[in-house]
């Protein structure tokens, strides 16, 4: 078997630009390609020492930083199986996955520490270890990959169809699934951004998104190092700095979700910030409310859009900048190398402008959930397309739009009610930052639209506002009869609402 996998890109790397620099993390320290490599080769050898071989799974539990990428890799030239866990999952979900996963090895951040003691008894993971040094009783991934012996053999020979990843769902219903990854699912995505984004190798991407989520890696982490350009890692989001670090670093490349942009668009610094190097600002998890488009595009800024979700790797469709607002409300085109279908109930194609479920096929597409059968088979269609579970529709110039989510659909008096729809326009209004539209059960009409809003300080928003505002925009069938203010939405951590949990709260 030859070798196609990502296990072969840090050696790659390494000869083809191994004094550039692939990293920069902390207060400004570097690390060049051909030190990438070199330190992923070592823990890739404390994998190994651990009893780590092909088709084994690796977790890793911790915030961005170069030993992320240094185990994923590591992992991926053993033709082990990287397993990203979501560092805000509390301790039985952590449990879950590392259970589910069949993890052999945990490696983890300091800061996790009382969560993995809850979790990995019960997960039944042979070894744990500690990124840094740890101690003398317990050596760190540091410390343990100082010593170890590289294997002078090169990779496991993988090919595109072998599993790379396993990605959880979000788990807004019942427990999170495993989305298992190829690297060939990981390789085309990765092409597909640097074709439709057009990531080139003088590139400088902050990284203010976890890695841990699909979007960060696969479409953020995973092009710049195909393309040998530069990452700048932060271990979190914090406005004013990600302001700093675009000025002091010269970044290119920023992915973000609306609140991202819109927190970094109300700080202080941001009138100040030299801007001058940005150039590519991608944004996911919802539409771009024209209030954040005014703001960037007085800067000289505009935005890709897209949509995707985790089984895709996650890419499915971009918005180019220069068609933000000519197709303001849709996210794109497919990207180059997927397509994307709308059907109606029965399967068949729905006619242009129709509103049907989503449909999504291509390399980037994932070939199943780990150790779920009967959810694999109904996630495909018998052709072979992925059901997505979303609703939208293709206009005339093949351009997608989203109406929301099957389950979100609200059917009032025989009426169906797509959220989307009215969370877009209420995205305009004036004082309001984020809004989710769910149905609430009504005795006369079967369920009716209210809207969970968060507002500016000061804002006089209540339902009069809302309805006064959207009638004459919509059927006045869909206008929310109620609107409720909450400090902060639920969210995923690729910033989607956890519409789940407001049904769950506000659901009477």
């Amino acid at each position: 078997m030859h070798q196609h996998g990502i296990g072969v890109w840090m050696a790659k790397r390494r000869l083809k630009s191994p004094d550039k620099v692939a990293l920069v993390h902390g207060e400004g320290s570097t690390l060049t390609y051909a030190q990438l490599a070199d330190a992923t080769d070592r823990v890739a050898a404390v994998l190994r020492d651990q009893g780590v071989g092909k088709g084994d799974a690796v977790a890793y539990l911790g915030e961005n930083s170069p030993e992320f990428l240094q185990v994923m890799f590591g992992a991926a030239q053993l033709g082990a199986v990287f397993v990203p866990v979501n560092t805000r999952l509390a301790a039985p979900e952590i449990a879950h996955v590392l259970d589910d996963s069949g993890a052999r090895v945990l490696i983890h951040d300091p800061e996790f520490a009382p969560r993995v003691a809850a979790a990995v008894p019960a997960a039944r993971t042979p070894h744990v270890v500690v990124t840094g040094d740890g101690d003398a009783d317990r050596p760190g991934l540091a410390r343990l990959a100082r010593t170890a012996a590289t294997d002078a053999a090169g990779p496991v020979a993988t090919d595109h169809g072998d599993p790379a990843a396993i990605v959880y769902t979000s788990g807004t219903t019942g427990r999170a699934k495993g989305a298992v990854l190829t690297h060939g699912n990981l390789t085309w995505v990765a092409i597909n951004c640097v074709v439709d984004y057009d990531v080139v190798s003088t590139d400088v991407a902050l990284m203010i998104s976890p890695l841990f989520h699909v979007a960060s890696l696969g479409m953020g982490a995973l092009p710049v190092i195909l393309k040998g350009a530069t990452m700048v890692l932060e271990k979190g989001f914090e406005p004013g700095r990600a302001l700093a670090q675009i000025e002091r670093h010269g970044v290119t490349m920023l992915s973000g979700v609306p609140t991202t942009y819109q927190l970094m668009a109300d700080h202080p610094s941001w009138t100040s910030t030299d801007l001058s190097t940005l150039a590519k600002l991608t944004c996911g998890g919802s539409a771009v409310p024209p209030r954040i488009l005014n703001a960037y595009e007085a800067r000289g800024l505009s935005f890709s859009q897209g949509y995707g979700m985790t089984e895709a790797s996650p890419g499915a469709t971009s918005l180019p900048p220069h068609m933000t607002r000519a197709k303001q409300g849709s996210v794109g085109l497919p990207h180059f190398f997927t397509e994307v279908r709308i059907t109606d109930v029965s399967g068949e194609p729905a006619p242009t402008g129709s509103v049907g479920e989503i449909e999504i096929a291509g390399p980037n597409v994932f070939p199943g959930y780990h150790g779920l059968p009967e959810a694999t088979a109904d996630a495909f269609t018998p052709d072979g397309w992925f059901r997505s579970g979303d609703l939208g529709y293709l206009d005339s110039d093949g351009y997608l739009h989203i109406s929301g989510r099957l389950k979100d659909m609200i059917i009032s008096g025989g009426e169906n009610i797509y959220p989307a729809e009215i969370e877009q326009l209420l995205g305009e209004l004036e004082g309001v930052t984020a809004a989710a539209v769910i149905g609430v059960p009504d005795e006369r009409w079967g369920e009716v639209p209210w809207a969970i809003v968060t507002v500016r300080d000061g804002a006089a928003v209540d339902v009069e506002a809302v309805r006064a505002y959207l009638d004459g925009r919509l059927a006045r069938y869909k206008l929310p009869k109620n609107v409720i203010i909450v400090d902060e939405l639920p969210r995923t951590a690729s910033g989607k609402v956890r519409k789940a949990d407001l049904r769950a709260r506000f659901g009477v």
